[in-house]
């Protein structure tokens, strides 16, 4: 699903339905609900469930989840797409691929990295992030840019991202969409609406006023 223009927008970590109806309104296209145990945007299924139930019209969302063998419990009723963020590897990312989930791969960035899931057929998105993921670090976007081009995977690029170099970070590694998690956040844990407008502003996606869904 692609944002109504520019680049597809993914706003990680929303843990209630105020942050989601933000983002659908900033113009995002994808919100990511944690399910790491320890994480300060973790979120249980009632309350997965209860954002879920007011996910506005247009927005896709995403479960994110950390294992070593592809099995969570969140995966025993979550249906739609699905980021791999913990020590998987490829027999995980087919196990998944396999339910008929569509599979996204969050990993620390490095060239062999990049290779190693961009050959992977059950990885569709390769959510390229920083060396701790959510903890808003970033990484070098010259060594990535190069290799975008010629990668079968499209790229979805986090690590450090805000609405300061949200732009500039586009502009060198030419993504298919961003990631943002702290960087739209004053407290940890807890989105700014103020602050996920202004990143979607500066990745170049239109604002737009979001409708309940029906369910």
């Amino acid at each position: 699903m692609s944002a109504p223009r520019g680049v597809a927008v993914k706003i990680c970590g929303v843990t209630r339905p105020e942050h989601v109806r933000a983002a659908a309104e900033a113009g995002a296209s994808m919100v990511g609900l944690v399910f790491v145990t320890g994480s300060p945007r973790e979120v249980d299924r009632a309350t997965a469930e209860r954002i879920l139930s007011e996910l506005p019209e247009g927005l896709e969302p995403v479960a994110l989840v950390a294992t070593h063998d592809g099995r969570h419990p969140a995966l025993e009723w979550w249906t739609g797409r699905v980021q791999l963020h913990g020590d998987e590897d490829e027999s995980a990312c087919e196990r998944v691929a396999s339910k008929g989930r569509a599979v996204m791969r969050g990993f620390a960035f490095s060239p062999e990295a990049v290779r190693r899931w961009d050959a992977c057929a059950a990885v569709d998105t390769l959510v390229v992030d920083g060396p701790r993921g959510g903890g808003g670090h970033g990484f070098d976007h010259a060594a990535l840019a190069p290799m975008v081009p010629g990668l079968r995977a499209r790229v979805l690029l986090a690590g450090g991202l805000s609405p300061a170099n949200v732009r500039g970070a586009i502009d060198r590694v030419r993504p298919w969409g961003v990631d943002v998690s702290s960087g739209v956040e004053r407290e940890r844990g807890t989105k700014d609406a103020a602050l996920v407008a202004e990143f979607c502003r500066e990745a170049g996606v239109s604002p737009r006023r979001a409708r309940p869904s029906a369910s």
